[in-house]
């Protein structure tokens, strides 16, 4: 019910904003659309400041419309009511006439034309520059993202339904700056009306006092001044809010806060520019004449912000490590889901010493993990799912997707703490082997150059370890400019799983097991028993499937059809009496 009559409730509202065109309203409903036309801008500007990204209100073009069509019609009805009410339209007007004129109508005209001149020149025209150069931006990166997306749906990282999401936001993403690009016009638009009806109405004002109703020029001239100065200030704030909000969603980067949270949290990562600004502010106080009261408390509060957030941050990396160290226990003996954990016998909780005298229990060291992966403390969180760690749910999607394309089931993957790494490397071993090794950053992203890239972004040189692709580290707040520019931008978690990823199905001909092996056979069993039946162990035997099987994960292809497989070996087999040589 509420959501009909909200629905129905925009219609009949657009539809009142095109009869204030037309219908003459009285004063007092003047002054109330006024009051709504401000708590509308000022509710506009305040939910651009406290989104995290521009989708968020996607409606932001439609809206600016809506707004820019009810700011015309209350102009339309004050200049009807200025020009035949002999000036009067309102308590408002009159009130913010009477406020910023203050009985000298030159002032009050000059600081009208600076409100106006400064929405006009400044702010819109720097929104609507902001505006295009994203829209171009937004579309020359859209084949990247759609490229980075299948590349991470085809790794298992996301699903089908994630990707789908991904695709359904890029092209909301190229559709509203698209539309912003247009909208901005608008607002260039409605400041050039206002000049011309705060002229219509001081010029037509003026005629109709001076000509028609024969008042002396100067009553005429206050009279008029002063609804016309009143008149285009109650548009021009809410005009100038609107802008405002305009220029500020098309700068609004994405990131996990709202724009106070952002300046907080980077500003306070500069506390050397702080104490300079604090000694620089000092310094004006050198300069005679200058007022040293209102400098100093000013200079001095910079300083002495500067000076402890300095200290504050130094002391973050020690708590970082004793944090760290507090995680390592934890880790090791939390229990891991046994599709991320390996099996690996561990001690009891006796001690080790006698633990080890039986040496049927030093047997127990003899076993090798088919794939672990250990990293630095630093990395810990993002395995460590009590923390938010999405590590391990990200190497479960990556198998089921893995199994669902190859036919290949990813064994347990080992998942530990390595006090000889350095604090941001990760190493992959197949088999106790290394065989692969990187680095992250987990307080930065990374950025993927693309080909040809036009604006170099500042940040960390690297390669990224899975293609080889060179990439540079940046701060996430950088995010939507790297976009913008051209570069695919990918958080560390999906660095690193990439990397585990691509290794293992570099590397996957080496963990067909003859283990794994039964257990196909076994699970093929379910579906062609009476194939398996014919074909096991006879004429093919564990040895001859698993040769065959590890030769086509060699070269990449799927043995998901196990079924066509064992029925061409089957029947190849049976025609010539001879094993199969050639997997062709």
């Amino acid at each position: 019910m509420v959501k009909n009559i909200l629905q129905n409730g925009v219609v009949l509202f657009v539809l009142v904003l095109i009869l204030l065109l037309i219908i003459p309203l009285p004063a007092m409903m003047v002054d109330v659309a006024i009051v709504v036309n401000m708590a509308i801008s000022m509710m506009i500007l305040v939910i651009t400041m406290t989104i995290r990204e521009p989708l968020e209100l996607s409606i932001f073009p439609s809206l600016l419309l809506i707004t820019t069509l009810f700011r015309l019609g209350i102009n339309v009805s004050t200049t009807r009511n200025i020009l035949t009410n002999g000036g009067s339209s309102g308590a408002i007007i009159k009130a913010f006439g009477d406020f910023v004129v203050r009985g000298n109508v030159v002032v009050g005209l000059i600081i009208y034309l600076i409100i106006v001149l400064m929405q006009f020149i400044v702010i819109t025209k720097g929104a609507e520059r902001v505006s295009e150069v994203a829209a171009r931006f937004k579309l020359d990166a859209m084949p990247g993202k759609q490229m980075a997306i299948d590349a991470d749906l085809s790794s298992g990282m996301i699903t089908e339904q994630q990707a789908r999401e991904r695709r359904e936001k890029i092209q909301r993403e190229s559709d509203f700056y698209g539309s912003m690009d247009g909208a901005t016009k608008i607002v260039k638009g409605d400041g050039v009306m206002s000049l011309i009806t705060t002229a219509i109405n001081l010029v037509g004002g003026s005629i109709i006092g001076i000509v028609q109703s024969g008042q002396p020029v100067a009553t005429v001239l206050s009279t008029y001044s002063i609804a016309t100065v009143g008149d285009g200030l109650v548009g021009q704030i809410p005009s100038l809010l609107i802008s405002v909000s305009t220029g500020m969603i098309v700068t609004r980067a994405v990131s996990e806060g709202s724009l106070n949270e952002d300046v907080s949290k980077q500003f306070t990562q500069q506390p050397r520019s702080m104490m300079i600004t604090g000694i620089a502010m000092g310094v004006l106080m050198l300069i005679p004449g200058m007022p040293i009261l209102q400098i100093l408390p000013v200079a001095g509060g910079f300083i002495a912000a500067g000076y402890f957030l300095e200290k504050r941050i130094k002391e973050e990396p020690e708590r970082a490590r004793t944090e760290g160290e507090g995680l390592l226990p934890s880790m090791e003996a939390a229990p891991q889901p046994q599709e991320a954990q390996g099996e690996a016998p561990q001690a009891p909780a006796e001690s080790e010493e006698d633990y080890f005298k039986d040496v049927n229990n030093v047997y127990n060291l003899l076993q090798v993990e088919p794939i672990e992966m250990d990293f630095g403390y630093s990395l810990i969180p993002l395995a460590d799912e009590s923390v938010g760690g999405r590590l391990i749910q990200r190497i479960v999607i990556f198998r089921r997707q893995y199994a669902q394309d190859i036919g290949f089931v990813v064994p347990s993957i080992r998942l530990r703490d390595s006090s000889s790494l350095g604090t941001n490397e990760y190493s992959i071993k197949i088999k106790g082997e290394e065989i692969a090794k990187g680095e992250i950053l987990t307080d930065y992203v990374l950025a993927l150059e693309p080909d040809d890239v036009e604006d170099a972004i500042d940040g960390i040189e690297t390669i990224e370890p899975a293609y080889g692709i060179p990439s540079k580290w940046i701060r996430p707040e950088n995010r939507e400019r790297a976009e913008l520019y051209g570069y695919t931008v990918i958080d560390p978690l999906s660095v690193m799983l990439s990397h585990l990823s691509e290794t293992i199905k570099r590397h996957a001909y080496e963990l067909m097991t003859r283990q794994e092996v039964v257990r196909l056979v076994e699970n093929l069993k379910k579906t062609a028993p009476e194939l398996c039946e014919e074909a096991f162990p006879g004429v093919i035997s564990y040895n001859l499937l698993q040769k065959v099987l590890t030769t086509l994960l060699r070269e990449g292809v799927s043995i998901k059809d196990l079924e066509t497989i064992v029925e061409t070996m089957f029947e190849c087999i049976s025609e010539t009496g001879l094993p199969v040589k050639d997997t062709d």
